[in-house]
């Protein structure tokens, strides 16, 4: 078996709205995916794009990706770094591509100065739950994450 973690290319936007699309069908939200392949190779591969993509490949085949950037801790004074998708293809799940993907950017991380690696689960999501508690990641449910989007984002900009 062979895993090979790779940055993501503009090349690579069809393969990364796939597994958007795949994410987005696992967590029962397909319906919000609005983006196209124009719209990821503007998000991710502009030089005004403030997130990065990894490609994760098992014996030179696409299995997964991971969406990032980095964020900001007034607390530490310190960048973080912050996971915004992590996918793998169900049939591959097991071979270590997720774990491999999570340890790259952790070393990222580290190696950058950041003082945090976080990222968001589903509270229904239990397989993820156990994989990320398995290395020793935490929850943090003293926070409650909130959000504005479409109509009301809009409104309240313009208000």
């Amino acid at each position: 078996m062979s895993l090979r973690i790779r940055p993501a290319t503009a090349a690579d936007a069809a393969l990364i709205l796939r597994f958007i699309t795949d994410l987005a069908i696992y967590e029962k939200a397909e319906h919000e995916v609005q983006t196209d392949i124009a719209g990821i190779e503007a998000s991710l591969f502009s030089p005004q794009s403030s997130a990065q993509a990894l490609i994760c490949e098992h014996d030179g085949a696409p299995i997964g990706y991971a969406v990032y950037f980095f964020n900001y801790s007034t607390w530490l004074g310190k960048n973080g770094l912050y996971l915004e998708d992590l996918y793998i293809t169900p049939e591959k799940r097991g071979v270590g591509a997720g774990k491999a993907l999570l340890k790259h950017l952790a070393q990222q991380a580290v190696s950058l100065g950041c003082g945090r690696f976080e990222w968001a689960v589903l509270d229904w999501n239990q397989p993820a739950i156990d994989f990320y508690q398995s290395f020793g990641a935490k929850p943090q449910d003293e926070w409650t994450t909130y959000r504005l989007t479409g109509q009301a984002l809009l409104d309240f900009a313009q208000g």
